[in-house]
């Protein structure tokens, strides 16, 4: 059973969330908050699975929220609701340790799977969305001296397969581009994100990206 946390200010966008959920066997609404402040508190008392959160909510924002949460050492996975795509808010919550991102707008089936697709420690965000919101956000600025310190410490397999993640290849085509097995690159991505302190892949990506590790150009 998955169990999720709603956060969201709009008592109408929690409801309809909470009716969609409720008919799914495989998902219980653990909890519902209207503000950030709310949330982290909501999610220290339930320990939801998945987080939907909202970007746009008062005293503490969705961002902030995320940082908490990432802070606190929560297992819960954050899906981001946006009501634009590659609004500028939801990269700052990819910063900040969010799993990923859904429209606020999206077919309920997309909802519904992407909410297992978190609770299962999965990627939510396609290559071709990361590139667009490196392409954008990250833009000119300087790289990160301190990020490419962190990258610098990886061994020479596992920038190989930082470099194939941040591409978006899955496990199972990294092990084919490697000739290693299945096995061997998950313990090649667990050291990884352990050394670069990310909290999952997406992170990871964002680390290397804002490093310079990899670019928007390939």
């Amino acid at each position: 059973m998955t169990r999720v946390l709603i956060a969201d200010d709009q008592e109408l966008v929690r409801t309809g969330f909470r009716l969609i959920l409720d008919l799914e066997p495989d998902m219980e609404v653990v909890g519902e908050a209207a503000d950030g402040a709310a949330c982290v508190r909501a999610v220290a008392r339930e320990d939801p699975d998945v987080v939907l959160m909202d970007v746009r909510m008062p005293q503490l924002d969705g961002i902030g929220a995320t940082r908490a949460l990432a802070q606190a050492g929560s297992r819960a996975r954050v899906l981001v609701l946006t009501t634009f795509d590659l609004d500028e808010y939801v990269y700052e919550a990819l910063r900040a340790g969010a799993g990923g991102f859904l429209l606020k707008d999206a077919p309920r089936e997309q909802l519904l799977a992407a909410i297992r697709q978190a609770a299962a420690g999965e990627a939510l965000l396609a290559p071709s969305v990361t590139r667009r919101l490196i392409e954008r956000f990250v833009g000119a600025a300087p790289a990160d001296p301190g990020l490419r310190g962190r990258i610098d410490s990886l061994s020479a397999r596992e920038r190989e397969v930082l470099a194939l993640v941040a591409q978006g290849r899955s496990n199972a085509e990294i092990a084919r581009a490697l000739f290693i097995g299945d096995a061997t690159v998950k313990t090649h991505v667990a050291r990884m994100l352990a050394k670069l302190g990310a909290r999952d892949r997406i992170q990871a990506v964002v680390m290397a990206y804002e490093s310079r590790f990899v670019t928007p150009q390939g």
